[in-house]
């Protein structure tokens, strides 16, 4: 137990390190997060000590996931279904050209200029064909574009784009069996009485007992979650889902969504961001340079070459339209997720494996860092949420129900 403390410690230290680097530079907390865990895993791996990291420690694992459950269901809550319905030929076509110009382009380029075998190639296009939800909405929230048609626009065309990403994963690798027909179903008649159970909890025991809306949409998640990974798949999909069948319940006390934001942002997705970071391999970056950017740019520029166009049907301004073009261009949730698969089932070997990661991450710092510096549709910005400027605390001590 004294080492989980210590660990435990030494990753949140290195969490207010990167909140006070973040301020300062003035870009996003999860891309500096997942810039900290790639230089505390080199030089952690070059004085022989990774191990004492414990990224692959099953309880780090386990809170690193619980982040990207709980910071991917926040990003469905954001999606009010009038904005969807109103979006909905935007974040569809978006979405689908996001999804479809990677994977087409990366299968591409890991087949015919890399020489991979037919199933590393498709695997290697979908884990780059992905648009990280976790980044795109830590940085919506960052800015407050979360509040905007705009930034929920973004945020729709990041769930079909990584929809299109499971779909596809599930159709070439994974077989579909009866346990895919029993997570379908449970999961269908828990989306169904969701939001009538969730109100009628809220009605009767909420503001009485303690935070009982918390504890009801953590367990929610954690079991459909847990039948998500039974199935074959991941306990992120249905968080998703989830947020946004419970879109107009969440968003009726802002206060309890800020309350599990800050648990969320707090506590959890520092451990995601970092632990993601540590996956990348130096050595093999180093070995192979040429590999690594070749795929880098495959991903990048198949999404801007794809999407800038297509956006620009819906964002006529410049600067709206490289924004939401680059940060449909991030990866890392579905990203790692998909190349970790391959390596666990032998589609991917090791250097494979770690070529894909450190691409998916670079995708995720990249793009946004030159989104944010240079193309940040500052007109767009609700006035009371600048970047940079103090918001009220939310930490208190009060009971939310």
């Amino acid at each position: 137990m004294e080492q989980i403390f210590t660990v435990a410690a030494l990753w949140l230290g290195l969490a207010v390190i990167s909140s006070v680097l973040a301020y300062h530079l003035r870009i996003s907390i999860a891309l500096v997060e997942i810039c900290v865990g790639v230089i505390v895993a080199a030089v952690a791996t070059n004085l022989g000590k990774f191990e004492m990291l414990g990224a692959n420690s099953e309880w780090l694992r386990f809170l690193a996931s619980a982040g990207a459950v709980l910071l991917t269901f926040l990003a469905g809550a954001e999606l009010e279904p009038e904005v969807i319905q109103k979006k909905l030929k935007e974040v569809t076509v978006v979405g689908l050209v996001g999804f479809l110009a990677p994977f087409l382009g990366c299968a591409a380029v890991a087949r015919y200029v890399l020489g991979w075998d037919p199933q590393a190639s498709l695997l290697c296009g979908v884990a780059l064909s992905t648009t990280s939800m976790a980044v795109v909405y830590a940085v919506m929230l960052e800015t407050g574009f979360n509040k905007t048609d705009y930034g929920k626009g973004i945020l729709g065309a990041c769930f079909i784009n990584d929809l299109g990403t499971v779909i596809a994963l599930g159709l070439l690798f994974s077989p579909f069996t009866y346990k895919t027909v029993i997570f379908i179903a449970a999961t269908a008649l828990a989306l169904g009485l969701l939001p009538f159970t969730s109100r009628w909890l809220t009605r009767i025991y909420a503001y009485r007992t303690a935070a009982i809306r918390t504890k009801w949409i953590i367990f929610v998640l954690f079991g459909l979650g847990a039948l998500a990974l039974w199935s074959g798949s991941e306990a992120v999909l249905p968080a998703y889902i989830v947020g946004m069948v419970l879109a107009e319940f969440s968003s009726a006390d802002a206060f309890w969504i800020r309350r599990l934001r800050t648990l969320t942002a707090g506590f959890l997705t520092p451990f995601y961001f970092m632990r993601a970071g540590t996956f990348v391999s130096a050595p093999a970056l180093v070995s192979a340079p040429i590999v690594f950017l070749l795929l880098l740019a495959g991903k990048v520029f198949s999404k801007i070459f794809g999407l800038y166009p297509i956006i620009g049907a819906f964002r006529r301004k410049r600067d709206e339209r490289w924004y939401y073009t680059l940060l449909m261009s991030t990866g890392l949730t579905f990203g790692t997720i998909s190349a970790l698969f391959g390596l666990s089932h032998e589609i991917v070997t090791q250097q494979q494996y770690s070529f894909l990661v450190a691409v998916v991450i670079a995708s995720a710092v990249i793009p946004t860092l030159i989104a944010g510096l240079f193309f940040l549709p500052r007109h767009l910005l609700p006035v009371t949420e600048l970047p940079g400027e103090p918001v009220p605390a939310e930490d208190g001590l009060s009971e939310e129900g």
